[in-house]
C-alpha cells in the first residue's frame, strides 16, 4: 500500500489536468503557497502556471466567502505546519509515511444564501401524482395503521419535499465501499487532487468528505450534515469547462467499519444522496454484509447505482473479466437490474484507481449521468417504489373482499330470528283466525268459549324464568349474527383493516338487543282485535239467522206441545234442523274463508318486524362496516396510484 500510495502521488503530480498541488490560504493570514513542482522542474513557465492558478483560486475564495467573515476561519493553523492530518475549512493536508505534509488548494462551497438563484428540482407529472397519492394514502391510514408502519412512507415524503426545494442543477453521488476497497483513492482520482486521506491505517475515512465541481451546493451539503471544514473543490484550470460540472461527490466512511458511528454515518447519508457508487475489490466483492445489508434492500434503486470493481490491476490475465462476470451474477441474484444493453439498470465497471485503467470510462459515465439531471427524481421514484412495497401487505390482498348481498340477507334473517319475527307472524295469524271464529261461530259455541275463558283465563305470559331464558337466547343470537357478518366482511382483508371492521361491528352491537326489543314493540301489531274483512257482517247476520230459525222452530214445537198451536211437526222441525245444521256449516265456511286473510295478516306482521330488525341492524352494524370498506377502497385506489399501476382484477372490492 505504501508503494502504491507513492506511485499515486507521483501520477497525480504528473497529470496536467490536476493542476499543481499546493496550499491556498487566505491572503490576509500571510500564507504563501509552497511550490513542490520545482523539485521536478525549474522552468519559469511552471511558476507562471502556479501563479495563475493561485490567483484564480484566490479570486474564487473572495467570491464565495460569506459576508462579514473570513474564508479561512476554520480550526486549522493556517498552513503553517504539518503536524495535523487536516487543516481548516480551506486547506486539507495528508501526512505521508515520511512525515512530510502534502498540501493542496481546495475551495469552499458557495454559501446557502447565494444558491437561491439556482433552479430548484422539478418533478415530472407522474412523480408528483405518485407523491400526492402517497400523501393522501398516509392521511387516510393514520387512524388505521400504527406510526411504525407509515414511518417509511412519511420519511420518503419529507425527503422528497426537502430535495425538491434544493438545487436541481446538482447531482449528489456518494462513494461507498468496504475497508481497503480503494474508494478514497478513487475519490481523489476523480477529483484530480488528493482530498481524502488514504493509507494503511483502517478505517482511514472517519467522516464523509464532499467535493463539488460547481458552486451552489452548500444547501445540499447542509442537508447531508457535512460541515464546511469537510467541503472541498477540485483543482481545475479556470478556462476549462469540466464535464463533471454539477457533480457533488461524497466520500463515505467504510460501511464495514468497526466504529459504530461510521456505519451510522453511512446509513444516514445513503438515505439522502441522489446516487451511489459502490466500490468493491477482488477480495471482498461477494461480502455477505454488502449484499444483504445494502445491495439487496436497495435493488429497486438500480437506476441510481453504479458498482465499480476496483484494483483490477491486481488480477492477472482474464481473471478481471471472470471476477466481473461473477459480480454481475451476484447482483442479478440480489434482484438488481443491470443496464448492460441500454435498458434502465445499474452500471457495472472495472477499473484501477491506482493505474488509471477504466477511470476515464467512469468519468465519462458520471458526466453523462450528471448532465441528464434525472438522478434526484429517479432516486425519489425508487424511494416511493420501496415505500409501496413496504406497505403492500397492509393494502393489497389476493382475495375478493367486501360484503355480499347474501351476507346482508343472512344477517337480517338472523336478527329477525332473534326478535322472533316468524313466531310473531304465526301468532298474528292465529289471533286473526281466533277472532274470526269468535265472530262467525254459533252463539252457543261462543257462549261456551266465553264461559270457559272466564273459568280458566289464559294470560299468554311466560314465567319470569322462561322470559329471562328467552332474552338470553335472543342476545346470543344477536351477538352471533354480528360476529358472523363482521367475519364475512373482513374475510380476505389485510390484518389492520380486518381488525378495524371487527371493531366497528363490536361498537355497533352494543345496545343492539335492547334496540331490537324496543323496535319489536313499536313495529308489532296494534293492540286490540285484528281488523275484520268486509264479509264478516254477512257471516254474523247469517249465523244470527240460523240461531233465529232454531229459536222459532223450538218455540213452534213448544206451542204445539202445550196446545197453543195446531199440531204440525214438519215445519218447526225443519226450521230447527236448518238452524242447527246451518250454524256450524256457516262457521266452517267462515274458517275456510278466513285462512287466506289470516295468513296474509301474519305475513304482514312478520314483514314489519323483519324490516324493523333489518333497519336497526343496518344502521348500527352494516352501515359502519360499509363505511370501513369504502375507506379501504379509497386507500386501495390511492395505493394503486402510488405504485403507478392498477390493482389486479381479482382484488376488487364490492
Amino acid at each position: 500500500m505504501v508503494s502504491r500510495e507513492r506511485a499515486e502521488r507521483e501520477r497525480v503530480g504528473r497529470e496536467p489536468a490536476a493542476g499543481d498541488v499546493r496550499e491556498a490560504g487566505d491572503a490576509g493570514r500571510g500564507t504563501r503557497p509552497r511550490e513542490r513542482g520545482s523539485e521536478r522542474s525549474g522552468s519559469g513557465s511552471h511558476a507562471r502556471v502556479q501563479d495563475d492558478v493561485t490567483g484564480a483560486h484566490r479570486r474564487a475564495e473572495r467570491a464565495d466567502a460569506p459576508a462579514g467573515g473570513s474564508a479561512a476561519s476554520g480550526d486549522g493553523d493556517g498552513g503553517g505546519g504539518g503536524e495535523e492530518a487536516w487543516g481548516d475549512g480551506l486547506i486539507a493536508r495528508r501526512v505521508d509515511e515520511n512525515g512530510g505534509a502534502e498540501q493542496f488548494a481546495v475551495l469552499p462551497s458557495r454559501p446557502a444564501a447565494s444558491s437561491a438563484a439556482l433552479m430548484p428540482l422539478a418533478y415530472d407529472g407522474n412523480l408528483r401524482s405518485r407523491l400526492d397519492a402517497l400523501r393522501e394514502l398516509v392521511g387516510l391510514s393514520r387512524t388505521r395503521l400504527d406510526s411504525g408502519t407509515l414511518a417509511e412512507a412519511g420519511r420518503v415524503l419529507d425527503e422528497a419535499a426537502a430535495r425538491r426545494r434544493l438545487s436541481g442543477q446538482h447531482t449528489v453521488v456518494a462513494i461507498a465501499g468496504a475497508t481497503g476497497s480503494g474508494k478514497s483513492q478513487l475519490f481523489n482520482t476523480l477529483a484530480g487532487v488528493t482530498i481524502s486521506e488514504t493509507g494503511v491505517r483502517r478505517p482511514t475515512t472517519a467522516a464523509p468528505i464532499a467535493c463539488s465541481w460547481s458552486d451552489g451546493a452548500a444547501s445540499l451539503l447542509d442537508r447531508l450534515g457535512i460541515p464546511g471544514r469537510l467541503r472541498r473543490r477540485p483543482l481545475q484550470h479556470p478556462d476549462s469547462e469540466s464535464p463533471l460540472r454539477g457533480l457533488v461527490l461524497i466520500d463515505l466512511p467504510d460501511h464495514d467499519s468497526a466504529a459504530v458511528q461510521h456505519r451510522e454515518q453511512v446509513d444516514r447519508i445513503l438515505a439522502l444522496v441522489d446516487a451511489v457508487i459502490w466500490v468493491v475489490d477482488p477480495e471482498k466483492y461477494a461480502d455477505a454484509v454488502l449484499h444483504e445489508r445494502y445491495l439487496r434492500p436497495m435493488a429497486g434503486h438500480a437506476e441510481v447505482t453504479l458498482v465499480v470493481l476496483n484494483q483490477v490491476d491486481r488480477l492477472p490475465g482474464e481473471a478481471a473479466e471472470q471476477v466481473l462476470d461473477d459480480l454481475r451474477r451476484l447482483l442479478d441474484e440480489d434482484g438488481i437490474a443491470l443496464g448492460e444493453y441500454g435498458e434502465p439498470g445499474a452500471t457495472v465497471l472495472a477499473l484501477s484507481a491506482l493505474t488509471g485503467e477504466g477511470v476515464g470510462e467512469l468519468r465519462e459515465t458520471l458526466g453523462q449521468f450528471v448532465a441528464e439531471r434525472q438522478a434526484p427524481a429517479r432516486r425519489i421514484a425508487a424511494d416511493v417504489d420501496a415505500a409501496a412495497r413496504h406497505l403492500r401487505p397492509v393494502y393489497v390482498t389476493g382475495r375478493r373482499t367486501g360484503l355480499s348481498e347474501e351476507a346482508r340477507e343472512e344477517f337480517a334473517d338472523r336478527l329477525a330470528d332473534a326478535v322472533g319475527a316468524t313466531a310473531a307472524g304465526e301468532a298474528a295469524e292465529r289471533a286473526w283466525l281466533r277472532n274470526a271464529n269468535r265472530a262467525c261461530g254459533t252463539p252457543w259455541l261462543r257462549l261456551w268459549r266465553w264461559y270457559h275463558d272466564r273459568r280458566d283465563p289464559v294470560t299468554g305470559r311466560l314465567s319470569s324464568r322462561a322470559q329471562a331464558d328467552e332474552e338470553a337466547t335472543a342476545r346470543q343470537r344477536v351477538e352471533q349474527a354480528v360476529r358472523t357478518v363482521s367475519d364475512r366482511a373482513s374475510a380476505g382483508l389485510p390484518a389492520p383493516w380486518a381488525l378495524a371492521l371487527r371493531e366497528a361491528a363490536v361498537r355497533g352491537a352494543q345496545g343492539l338487543p335492547e334496540a331490537l326489543d324496543e323496535l319489536a314493540v313499536r313495529a308489532g301489531l296494534p293492540p286490540g282485535r285484528p281488523p275484520r274483512p268486509g264479509w264478516w257482517p254477512v257471516a254474523v247476520l247469517a249465523q244470527a239467522t240460523m240461531t233465529l230459525l232454531q229459536v222459532v222452530g223450538g218455540l213452534w214445537l213448544l206451542g204445539q206441545i202445550i196446545g197453543l198451536v195446531p199440531p204440525n211437526l214438519g215445519v218447526p222441525v225443519l226450521l230447527m234442523v236448518a238452524g242447527i245444521v246451518g250454524g256450524p256449516l256457516i262457521e266452517w265456511s267462515c274458517r275456510l274463508a278466513a285462512r287466506g286473510p289470516a295468513k296474509r295478516y301474519g305475513h304482514e306482521a312478520e314483514r314489519l318486524l323483519r324490516e324493523a330488525a333489518a333497519g336497526c341492524g343496518r344502521a348500527r352494524v352494516l352501515d359502519p362496516l360499509a363505511a370501513e370498506l369504502l375507506r379501504y377502497r379509497e386507500v386501495r385506489e390511492q395505493y394503486a396510484r402510488v405504485t403507478g399501476a392498477g390493482l389486479g382484477a381479482g382484488a376488487g372490492t364490492r
